[in-house]
């Protein structure tokens, strides 16, 4: 944490960045909240330890933070891929963000351009972690009745409160479709019909796209896990289109590239 304070008072005193964006103390004492520190006295209050797991990338896209000037951003592994996707999705350019990756022995990592970023990830372990992979093996297993009332009875507790949308770094669009009301493509009530029809939509336009970090679960206050949901249509992608969004900048995505040789399997 020290290390990360030093490092973000140096930037910040040296005008290399306008804006630091980490972590502080939130008022739950296990979970740290977003914090903005412009200037070197700020930086005292950046924490970073196992409560600081947001994707803070999402804010990235946020006009008023654009406003800030070049920013400094303290990135978990999600935050990380979620760089690459953007610039994938033409959404960032190279060098207008300074990642901060903080490693396991709390030194802090420079990752001035997306070469950096893409070169560091190489270095990651991939893949789910043992407890998403055993809940979806268990899933898969399911006989496709069974399946489809699981997924059923997980989305019917949805709320409509779309902290989902709000947490997810990907979910960047200036208007989504749960806003259009002219007409009404998702009802704003909720029931099981309107539940599944956005929470569906939503995983639809993550596939290929969504970068695993998880913070759409994390912010669901009924624990709906939608990032199996999420995980589901990933492993889809890359069978059929050997996609993995967020370890790369090439842009060979599924939903990023057309080739007139894709199969067309779904069409038949």
């Amino acid at each position: 944490m020290e290390a990360l304070q030093k490092k973000a008072r140096a930037l910040l005193e040296a005008g290399t960045v306008k804006v630091v964006i980490g972590y502080t103390a939130g008022t739950d004492v296990e979970r740290a909240r977003a914090f903005f520190a412009r200037n070197a006295e700020q930086t005292q209050q950046l924490i970073f330890d196992a409560r600081c797991c947001q994707n803070l990338a999402t804010y990235l896209m946020k006009p008023e933070v654009k406003a800030l000037g070049k920013a400094a951003l303290v990135c978990v592994p999600g935050a990380l891929r979620t760089l690459m996707q953007y610039a994938v999705e033409n959404q960032l350019a190279d060098e207008t963000v300074l990642a901060l990756a903080v490693t396991d022995a709390g030194e802090v990592v420079e990752l001035p351009k997306f070469a950096a970023v893409e070169e560091y990830l190489a270095k990651m372990p991939r893949g789910l972690t043992p407890e998403q992979q055993q809940e979806l093996d268990r899933i898969d297993k399911l006989p496709l009745e069974e399946r489809w009332a699981f997924w059923a009875a997980e989305l019917a507790r949805c709320v409509k409160c779309y902290a989902c949308r709000a947490a997810c770094p990907l979910c960047y669009c200036s208007r989504c479709i749960t806003d259009v009301n002219q007409p009404q493509w998702v009802p704003v009530a909720s029931d099981p019909l309107g539940n599944l029809e956005w929470n569906v939509v939503r995983a639809m336009h993550l596939a290929g796209r969504c970068v695993d970090c998880g913070s759409c679960a994390d912010a669901c206050p009924e624990g709906i896990r939608i990032d199996l949901l999420n995980h589901v249509l990933a492993r889809e992608a890359s069978a059929h289109f050997g996609a993995e969004p967020g370890y790369s900048t090439r842009k060979d995505y599924a939903l990023s590239a057309y080739k007139p040789d894709d199969k067309e399997e779904f069409i038949r």
